[in-house]
């Protein structure tokens, strides 16, 4: 008592005290302030899905750190800054600080360049720049572009009025956005009007992810330049070219295209225009497309009204798998044309081939088909004027021993050793190979819900959607999510649920919708082993290894990160130590499906292929891929 009677008459200790709990209440505001800013903050997205985790799935197993790292980086704040955004549709108002924030898939805004160029350049190791009027008007003089944009992730490069109407100037572009992945590049009015010269791309775009390469009015109404393509997207995956007037209204410029396309796999090439109301034009094809897993080209008003023509397809598609290619109205109209095809369409497994319009009102014209494949359609084609020997029939086809020779140096290429096998090599002491289940695709977050609900998401929004994410017209972008809307529209297959997902809610949702509440989901836990041969360890069949039903999600190609999400009946799911078959040491744990029932799967299917049988015949297992999982209901 004696003590507090002190203090209460002491102003001094009085005010120290006031001054000290202030500094402590401060001191705490401020530390709850910077729990509130970071991820322990209750209203941040993470925290939010954890929460909504605990609700929806009734276990009490470990939270999946691999999917619950997925969960958008975005702060409280900013969540909700551009969820109203979203809802006013004036996110691409903040599109650049939007995308860093939430960490998505975007094309580098590229500027306009006013540079000027009046002598020889050379760029090394370049990427990611905008060349516009570059070379315009020059006289003569190299340009050389070498290691350009080499091994980038998302390259974007844009070369507008390049080379117009210059005289005697020569472009060489080698090794030009090789090993890229998500690779955008653009030429509009490229060499236009010019005289002379030659443009020579060589390795161009070789070896990379998802190209889409434009040439829009490349060498029109040009004079005697000469265009030469060699290792033109050789051993790309999944990506478009498109030729937009090519050489249209050009005069006597041979264009060389060898080694296009091949051993890539699902390459689409577009060529519309090309050679229109040309004169003396030169095109040569060799190898295009060869060794390809399912090439679509498509030839539109190809040498339409052009004059004197020389067009050559040799090994076209040769030794490919199926793959389809679209001649409308080529060389319709023209002029003592000579158009030869050796070679063509000798795929692996059966494609086709559309020809129409096909020399329809040509005069003079000389077309020949040596040694052509099978499934051909030719409507309104013209009659005279074209030779066809050693045209391939199917029961020839099938009983050439050297068929099946080429189909097995096939399955060995684009089927990958390991990639699919039967359920009983799943067993202690297997050795074999394993595919690499590496993620390919870039690096995205998911997007929190308060913002994918305000964003449109079908393809007759694709216009608001390239507004926001600033997609152009034509673009890697705008191809991109208008090919996953497609995907995600698509009617499920016959027995299939699925959906598409933006966030680790919805895919819960969809999870357990199909399974119950009572989940797992797992994945393979690292890359360890991949392209190499492995030592199968202790194996688990989930549930017990009875028959079940799972829901696998894949990631799909858009600016966030997205999942397709889908039922598969009749399975079963196993869990497998994964060791060096020389150490016998663990180096990752893997998670395999397989498939019992693939009666409905197409015959030309992969598995086929590989393992050597047919629709409804074997069961078909392969493992789970990296940041790609499996939901099954829990043990």
């Amino acid at each position: 008592m004696e003590n507090l009677k002190l203090i209460k008459q002491s102003p001094l200790v009085t005010l120290l005290i006031i001054f000290f709990s202030s500094l402590n209440v401060a001191i705490a505001v401020g530390t709850a302030g910077r729990k509130l800013a970071g991820e322990e903050n209750p209203f941040a997205p993470k925290a939010s899905l954890i929460r909504y985790w605990n609700k929806e799935i009734r276990n009490d197993f470990e939270k999946p750190s691999f999917l619950l790292a997925k969960a958008s980086p975005l702060s409280a704040v900013d969540s909700a800054v551009f969820a109203k955004l979203a809802a006013q549709n004036s996110l691409s108002t903040r599109f650049p600080e939007f995308c860093a924030a939430a960490k998505l898939l975007c094309f580098t805004d590229l500027g306009p360049s006013l540079e000027k160029h009046d002598k020889d350049s050379s760029f090394s190791v370049y990427n990611d720049k905008n060349f516009t009027n570059y070379g315009t008007d020059r006289l003569g003089g190299l340009d050389s572009f070498k290691n350009y944009s080499l091994g980038e992730n998302i390259p974007v490069d844009s070369f507008r009025r390049y080379s117009r109407d210059s005289t005697g100037h020569k472009d060489r572009f080698n090794n030009y956005a090789s090993e890229g992945n998500v690779v955008d590049q653009s030429f509009n009015t490229y060499g236009a009007k010019a005289t002379g010269g030659t443009g020579d791309f060589q390795n161009y775009a070789d070896s990379v992810n998802v190209p889409n390469l434009r040439f829009t009015s490349y060498s029109d109404d040009s004079n005697g330049r000469g265009q030469n393509f060699k290792g033109y997207s050789q051993n790309a995956n999944a990506g478009d070219q498109s030729f937009t007037s090519y050489t249209k209204n050009s005069n006597g410029g041979p264009n060389e295209f060898t080694g296009y396309g091949t051993s890539a796999n699902v390459i689409g090439s577009g060529f519309s225009g090309y050679g229109q109301s040309s004169n003396a034009g030169k095109d040569t094809f060799n190898n295009y497309g060869d060794d390809g897993n399912n090439p679509q080209n498509n030839f539109r008003n190809y040498g339409d009204g052009g004059n004197g023509a020389i067009e050559g397809f040799k090994s076209y598609r040769d030794k490919s798998n199926v793959g389809d290619d679209s001649f409308q109205s080529y060389a319709k109209n023209s002029n003592a044309e000579n158009i030869n095809f050796a070679n063509y369409g000798k795929s692996f497994n059966e494609g086709s081939d559309k020809f129409t319009g096909y020399g329809q009102g040509a005069k003079g014209q000389t077309i020949g088909f040596k040694i052509y494949g099978v499934n051909n359609t030719f409507k309104e084609y013209a009659k005279e004027g074209a030779s066809f020997a050693k045209y391939t029939n199917v029961s020839s086809r099938f009983g050439n021993s050297a068929t099946m020779a080429v189909s097995g140096s096939f399955v060995k290429k684009w089927v990958e050793p390991g990639k699919f096998f039967r359920e009983s090599m799943l067993k202690k002491g297997t050795v074999m190979p394993m595919p690499d289940i590496r993620d390919k695709m870039p690096k995205r977050s998911f997007l929190p819900r308060a913002i994918t609900s305000k964003l449109p998401f079908a393809t007759s929004k694709i216009a608001q959607l390239k507004q926001i994410f600033h997609a152009s017209d034509n673009s890697s972008m705008e191809k991109i999510m208008v090919n996953t809307l497609e995907e995600c529209e698509r009617a499920p297959s016959q027995g299939e649920t699925k959906r598409c997902v933006s966030s680790v809610e919805d895919m819960i949702d969809f999870a357990t919708s199909v399974l119950g509440r009572n989940v797992v989901v797992r994945t393979t836990d690292n890359v360890n082993g991949s392209k190499k041969k492995i030592m199968i360890g202790s194996v688990k069949g989930i549930n017990g290894g009875k028959i079940t039903q799972s829901v696998s999600c894949h990631q799909s190609l858009f600016p966030y990160l997205l999942y397709y999400c889908h039922s598969v009946p009749t399975v079963r799911v196993y869990q497998a130590d994964i060791l060096d078959p020389n150490s016998k040491a663990k180096i990752n744990h893997g998670v395999a499906i397989c498939h019992l029932d693939t009666s409905a799967w197409s015959p030309t299917h992969g598995a086929f292929l590989s393992l050597g049988s047919s629709p409804g015949r074997i069961e078909v297992c392969h493992w789970i891929f990296e940041n790609d999982m499996t939901w099954a209901v829990a043990d």
